[in-house]
């Protein structure tokens, strides 16, 4: 008898041996199917109502955390007035400027999300 045959006459063997559970876990899939489909219309209803306020906490961190930017460099400008030059003032106004505009824009945002 050829090497061949020997795996061919193995696999049958174990086709036949493990053809049994194979028809088990079938059968256990099929009455998975329902709790499958139940657990994704639970996420379907749960999934959006708990990403909503977590995005609108995300927007007030970054909100906060723009604003405490600003007003560090707003300290900073408040507690040295003269003692820059007008090109770091005219940088740090900016640096202001953009960090307000952004943590303000931002908590806006979270205020329109929380309340849609």
């Amino acid at each position: 008898m050829s090497n061949a045959a020997q795996v061919g006459r193995a696999a049958g063997k174990l086709a036949r041996q493990l053809l049994p559970v194979a028809k088990k876990s079938a059968e256990t899939a099929k009455s998975f199917a329902p709790t499958v489909e139940q657990s994704g219309a639970f996420l379907k209803h749960v999934v959006p109502a708990a990403v909503k306020p977590i995005h609108s906490l995300w927007h007030e961190i970054l909100g906060f955390t723009f604003l405490v930017f600003a007003g560090i460099g707003a300290f900073k400008v408040l507690r040295h007035p003269g003692a820059m030059n007008p090109g770091q003032l005219a940088i740090i106004s900016v640096f202001i400027v953009v960090m307000a505009g952004y943590g303000i824009s931002s908590v806006r945002k979270a205020r329109r999300i929380s309340r849609s």
